[in-house]
């Protein structure tokens, strides 16, 4: 008989999380939050996550970063249509269409102020925030 052993890391997310519904395409909505906050997000190569046989799932991803802040918006939902009952990057919260995750916010760029900056753009019709520690999938979150 053969023993398996499972390795099971906890990792800790350093970052707050937030949920954007949005109807707006990855570019217009970074292009608001950029002109709304005053950032620089910057689309950057799609996140890819592989999957079991030759399948991954692909998302839009942006960042802006400076030696103190870092945001990074995703899309949550997979760009290419995949047969996958959740083709979600993060499927705990498939509702959110937009996941914003912020490093070192602080004033207007952190908690109950972003959401109220985030939910008074014409470009977002919900914002909220959350724990990401809390998420079942939130290592495809770190990067």
């Amino acid at each position: 008989m053969t023993k398996i052993f499972t390795l099971d890391v906890e990792m800790a997310c350093d970052f707050d999380l937030f949920g954007l519904v949005s109807s707006a395409r990855d570019y217009s909505l970074a292009w608001a939050l950029n002109r709304a906050l005053r950032l620089r997000l910057r689309r950057q190569p799609d996140l890819a996550l592989p999957l079991a046989g030759r399948e991954q799932l692909v998302f839009s991803y942006y960042l802006h970063a400076t030696e103190v802040l870092t945001l990074r918006l995703f899309r949550n939902r997979a760009l290419v249509p995949s047969a996958l009952p959740k083709p979600f990057l993060a499927p705990d919260v498939k509702e959110y269409d937009y996941l914003l995750a912020v490093r070192n916010g602080c004033d207007g760029l952190a908690g109950a102020a972003l959401v109220a900056r985030l939910t008074a753009l014409d470009a977002v019709q919900y914002a909220a925030q959350f724990d990401p520690n809390t998420l079942k999938y939130k290592e495809n979150l770190i990067l």
